[in-house]
């Protein structure tokens, strides 16, 4: 079937090869099908997403039953052929907020006393939460790459990545801040990358000191509730929303490793928009930012093509019809069934529900070859 995306009840084609048409999305009720108050209380028309340009995405794989790897990989090109053609036509996602730009430049003088740094990355998106800038900040610095929140996202996955970033040169440490899981691996790694520091020292006749080591990373990646796990306290503020810590702060673990918190760093213009709705759903960037509906859409659509999901979970967990593939008009049914009619409430709870686990373990990225 044709791709299309719909805008005010119309469909547009998103491929010049197909010829201009008009098209109702067949997964949800047409604008006059909807009751007056309802349609009072709906927002502005929006992009309605419909369709994509594959149909054979294989999504999260467990370790069991696992198909051909090139079949694997192929989908996955596919999937985000398919996200591409999807986030193309939504208003662009963009977030900076004043204190980043500060950080940013204060970050890069505290590298240069960087002993290690610590790049925290969210393991469903790794991709997305690497900052393109991040290679030429650091130069030849030892770094240790954390994959955190792997709980959330598959055996077959998490092995994956670790390949991955192995055959790279680049040590990897899955966590999971909020149990503690890989915190005092990462901070024994850290005290052994950069155990030459104190030999040099002594060397030259200088004392030893701490090890000095940087956590950097974008916005609610696990950052600070990584460092209060090592040090088995609250000494840096944390919640699951972007932008909680905003300054730079230095934090001592035991005797021989001293820890910067940063706040979250993102690219001042983010040019891969596919990648910038994933930091959306996976809620690593501020929520003014876009518009809940249309991210909870895609999501929505995306769920629908997972085997470790489909539609018909979809439909037991929230008793709504999701026959068809129209994410902007399951959201809208929802609304209508659950909250008035309103249709950020509902897209909130279809983010909150992903980002809490209640789909399962899903990551939305795999390795490039």
């Amino acid at each position: 079937m044709s791709l299309h995306v719909q805008l005010s009840g119309l469909c547009l084609p998103t491929t010049r090869a197909i010829p201009t048409r008009h098209f109702y999305c067949r997964s949800g009720p047409s604008p006059a099908s909807l009751t007056p108050s309802a349609s009072a209380s709906l927002p502005h028309p929006t992009i309605q997403i419909v369709g994509g340009r594959t149909s054979n995405f294989l999504g999260d794989l467990s370790t069991k039953g696992a198909p051909n790897s090139d079949v694997v990989e192929k989908d996955w090109v596919d999937f985000e052929a398919d996200l591409y053609y999807w986030t193309n036509p939504l208003r662009p996602v963009q977030w900076y907020p004043g204190h980043i730009a500060k950080t940013e430049k204060e970050l890069k003088d505290q590298l240069r006393l960087m002993d290690v740094v610590i790049e925290v990355r969210d393991a469903r998106i790794p991709m997305s939460t690497s900052h393109p800038q991040m290679d030429a900040w650091l130069g030849n610095r030892r770094r240790i790459l954390v994959l955190n929140r792997e709980d959330m996202i598959s055996s077959a996955d998490r092995n994956a990545w670790a390949d991955y970033f192995t055959r790279q040169g680049i040590k990897v440490v899955f966590s999971n801040g909020k149990l503690g899981m890989g915190a005092m691996k990462l901070g024994r790694l850290a005290k052994t990358l950069a155990a030459d520091v104190n030999v040099k020292r002594r060397a030259k006749g200088l004392l030893p000191r701490a090890v000095r080591a940087g956590i950097v990373g974008y916005p609610n990646v696990g950052k600070s509730s990584l460092i209060n796990r090592l040090l088995k306290r609250r000494m840096c503020p944390a919640a699951p929303r972007p932008g909680v810590t905003r300054e730079l702060r230095w934090v001592r673990f035991g005797k021989d490793l001293e820890l910067l918190d940063s706040p979250g760093i993102i690219p001042m213009r983010i040019s891969d928009q596919t990648a910038a709705i994933k930091l959306a759903i996976c809620d690593d960037i501020g929520e003014k930012s876009y518009n809940a509906a249309d991210v909870a859409a895609i999501l929505v659509q995306i769920l629908t093509k997972l085997p470790s999901v489909g539609i018909e979970l979809l439909q037991k967990r929230y008793k709504v019809d999701a026959d068809g593939q129209c994410g902007h008009t399951f959201v809208q049914k929802l609304a209508l069934q659950l909250f008035n009619g309103d249709s950020h409430q509902a897209a909130f709870r279809i983010l909150s529900d992903f980002r809490k686990g209640k789909f399962g373990w899903i990551a939305l990225e795999r390795p490039p070859r």
